[in-house]
């Protein structure tokens, strides 16, 4: 038809976004049940903001096909804000051979980094420096220099050790994917720092796991 969009916008569907949250929660819940990835407590409660992302293969050595994530703020009054979803497109974290998928959390100890998003996007490592993180296994010793980077990185990827610099790549505002889940106009900064949306039955799980393990 002459005059007919070839990029029409779709809007997301809500069942997908819901998966994308509970997903998030599983990917949480299976970091922290193994003691290879498991974040130590002293981190946890360093943390000002959560972020979980999931990310696709697209070739068999690089290459993204497409990646999601939710991040979640400590307000001032110590309570957590709702999972505000993210698009998480391109990324530098390497792939094993084989593997499909790349899992990431990302503890964020200062104030000032999650508002990046507040410019749309950021480049994790770039825009805030970043490292990985100790694990639970790890000397406490550690906590005390590391905690001092604005953004600890906890994957599953080999070849990542405590205090090495990352470079994990961009995640973005997916304003879109927050309008569908919370049935609102409010965009990402009043999603995280207000309390202007009750959150649905869906996000519960997920506020109520990482109330516990950073209370």
């Amino acid at each position: 038809m002459i005059g007919a969009s070839t990029t029409a916008y779709c809007t997301p569907d809500r069942k997908d976004v819901v998966t994308q949250v509970e997903s998030c929660e599983a990917i949480l819940q299976e970091f922290m049940s193994d003691p290879a990835t498991a974040i130590p407590q002293p981190v946890l409660q360093a943390a000002h903001a959560i972020m979980i992302v999931n990310q696709f293969k697209a070739g068999y050595i690089l290459g993204i096909k497409g990646g999601y994530g939710v991040i979640m703020v400590k307000k001032a009054g110590g309570n957590w804000s709702v999972p505000v979803l993210l698009s998480a497109n391109e990324a530098s974290l390497g792939f094993q051979i084989g593997a499909k998928s790349v899992e990431t959390v990302y503890i964020i100890t200062d104030d000032a980094t999650p508002r990046l998003l507040f410019r749309n996007r950021f480049n994790v490592g770039v825009d805030a420096k970043a490292v990985a993180g100790p694990k639970a296994a790890d000397a406490e010793r550690d906590y005390v220099q590391t905690l001092k980077t604005p953004v600890l990185v906890y994957s599953k990827s080999s070849g990542l050790f405590v205090g090495a610099t990352v470079k994990a790549g961009m995640v973005s505002r997916n304003d879109d994917a927050n309008f569908v889940l919370y049935n609102t106009s409010y965009t990402l900064p009043e999603l995280l720092y207000s309390d202007w949306v009750t959150p649905p039955t869906e996000v519960g799980p997920l506020m109520r796991y990482v109330k516990r393990l950073a209370p």
